[in-house]
């Protein structure tokens, strides 16, 4: 009791060390976001070039105002210093930590274009473009963790470890950035959604990191967690600022590798279920109207279907974090009973 009674004033000293740092840094970014105009520009076009009439009418109050994006250099910035400063470690926080910076140079590179660039292309980098930059993110971050942390086996809850090979192992983890990544992207929609979510995924993960002994892990998911509570002080309805490709993808990409690195990539469809469900909207939406020349949802992915069905975006977002925070508490209690702690 006392080891986990240590462990955890850790993470949280993590914790505190990162939300304070950001709540400072936070004043900092929004000063250079006005002066140099980090505007976002709304979304009217979908990934297959079709207009967005819906969404842009349900959003179009928001940038009526001037709505700076990019947040998410802000967590980047805290949480990189905290880390490097306080819980550098090869075999528990330098793979999460370059994951997560590997996600925001992606989402920083789309961000500038979105607000710097002009005409068709202001929109930000094509999909293609994204999907093959944090492709190799993952290639490299998968190469790393199977050849020279020697995790060459993925734990299945309930039976087992079963051995992959090195080869195998990459590819999965390249699975499970490029997938998260995108994911968490995709949700952030709506005030506070994905920041909310990917805090409560984070706790999880860092309760499973804690009971498995992994400290120092655990202390990274605390001081994104640290980040993320700033973040959504800011955040909540009417948002400040948004974070941006450059938060939501260094967000997805840092908890596909701690998913990895904690043996419950498995448990990451449970844990992130809200993502997962958001994100399998949109591409049954894609899907529907190119084969069947249909639309499933009124607008896609789901908060914005039900934004359009007249849910309050407080409504949808609040009700998300709930069962998200459901999913949390299932995913950690497989955790222990699958065998992962």
């Amino acid at each position: 009791m006392d080891v986990i009674n240590e462990e955890m004033f850790y993470g949280l000293l993590l914790a505190l060390a990162s939300f304070l740092f950001s709540m400072m840094l936070t004043p900092v970014y929004t000063h250079f976001a006005y002066k140099y105009h980090f505007w976002k520009k709304q979304k009217k076009t979908t990934v297959d070039g079709k207009s967005l009439p819906i969404m842009t009418k349900l959003h179009a109050h928001k940038f009526k105002r001037t709505f700076p994006t990019m947040a998410g250099l802000v967590g980047v910035v805290a949480i990189t210093v905290v880390t490097w400063i306080f819980n550098l470690d090869r075999g528990q926080t330098w793979l999460p930590l370059v994951g997560f910076l590997g996600g925001s140079f992606v989402g920083v590179i789309d961000d500038a274009i979105n607000i710097f660039g002009s005409g068709r292309g202001a929109a930000g980098l094509r999909g293609p473009v994204k999907f093959i930059l944090i492709t190799i993110v993952g290639l490299f971050l998968g190469w790393f963790f199977a050849a020279k942390l020697g995790w060459t086996s993925i734990l299945v809850p309930f039976v087992g470890n079963i051995e992959i090979g090195i080869a195998g192992m990459i590819l999965v983890f390249a699975f499970a950035v490029v997938a998260t990544s995108n994911a968490v992207n995709i949700t952030d929609g709506l005030d506070g959604l994905s920041g909310g979510l990917a805090m409560l995924a984070y706790g999880a993960y860092g309760i499973i990191a804690m009971l498995q002994g992994n400290v120092l892990l655990f202390g990274f998911c605390m001081t994104v967690v640290g980040w993320l509570l700033s973040y959504i002080w800011f955040n909540v309805p009417p948002a400040r600022f948004m974070m941006g490709d450059t938060g939501s993808f260094a967000l997805g990409a840092g908890l596909g590798v701690v998913a990895m690195m904690t043996n419950s990539f498995l448990l990451l469809p449970i844990i992130g279920l809200v993502f997962v469900v958001e994100t399998g909207s949109s591409l049954l939406q894609l899907a529907s109207k190119k084969l069947l020349h249909r639309k499933i949802f009124i607008s896609a992915p789901l908060h914005h279907h039900l934004e359009a069905k007249g849910w309050g975006e407080s409504k949808i977002v609040m009700r998300f974090w709930i069962i998200a925070g459901v999913c949390a508490i299932v995913g950690i209690f497989l955790a222990a009973a699958g065998g992962a702690i």
